[in-house]
């Protein structure tokens, strides 16, 4: 039997710009990094690795990395004055381009953002080509993020029963759990956990699993649409 994929895999998206890994890669990798700042950036250092830092203004990553992050698709029309809008909504930008060799994929780009409430996350994600994007790491956590499942994106102290806790909140609205990872730094230190679910938890769960105690942060990530 012979099997085919699907007519995104085929074409890819519908875009502006001259490249898909380039520009529409850029506006969906941004887009996921948006989600997982839940879309209240301040401040942003897109630092720049390999085939993104020698080609990024030609080939357009600039202004796709800057409309993903305002929350702009791929065929939005506002991605060529993406700078303009994002001085006019007030986001801070500024691009750093890596020229010291390292182990990451072509088009690599570390977001170092600062959000609204004055907390500091750092996203590395990748674009691999036909629109596919997928993040790596968040903060120091090794992570594989590709913007097709909401996820829940949270930090904790590490102890027990906390699985637990946050697991009841999410079958308690009746939400399956398409996959659970868990990292920590050392037991009884911080640790990091990516829930990701068929449906986006409802922003009351969202908030409930925040007041648990040694919670510290929660991110609920949605899916990237376009």
């Amino acid at each position: 039997m012979t099997s085919h994929g699907s007519l995104f895999d085929i074409m890819g998206p519908i875009m502006i710009g001259p490249s898909s890994s380039h520009t529409a890669g850029a506006v969906r990798l941004a887009s996921l990094a948006r989600n997982v700042a839940n879309g209240k950036v301040s401040r942003v250092n897109f630092v720049l690795y390999n085939s993104f830092a020698k080609t990024y203004q030609g080939h357009g990553t600039d202004k796709g990395l800057i409309a993903g992050l305002l929350g702009m698709g791929v065929e939005d029309e506002g991605i060529r004055h993406a700078e303009e809008a994002a001085k006019a909504q007030g986001l801070d930008f500024r691009f750093t381009v890596w020229e010291e060799a390292n182990h990451y994929p072509p088009n690599t780009v570390r977001f170092e953002m600062e959000l609204e409430n004055g907390e500091t996350l750092t996203v590395i994600g990748h674009s691999i080509g036909g629109g596919k994007v997928y993040i790596s790491r968040i903060n120091e956590y090794n992570v594989s993020l590709k913007g097709e499942y909401p996820t829940l994106v949270m930090f904790y102290h590490d102890e027990p029963g906390m699985i637990w806790r946050v697991t009841k909140i999410i079958a308690e609205q009746n939400i399956n759990i398409a996959s659970l990872t868990c990292t920590r730094r050392d037991k009884g230190t911080e640790a990091f956990m990516a829930i990701c679910l068929d449906s986006l938890l409802p922003d009351e769960q969202v908030e409930e699993i925040r007041r648990i105690p040694h919670v510290y942060t929660v991110h609920n990530v949605d899916k990237i649409t376009s």
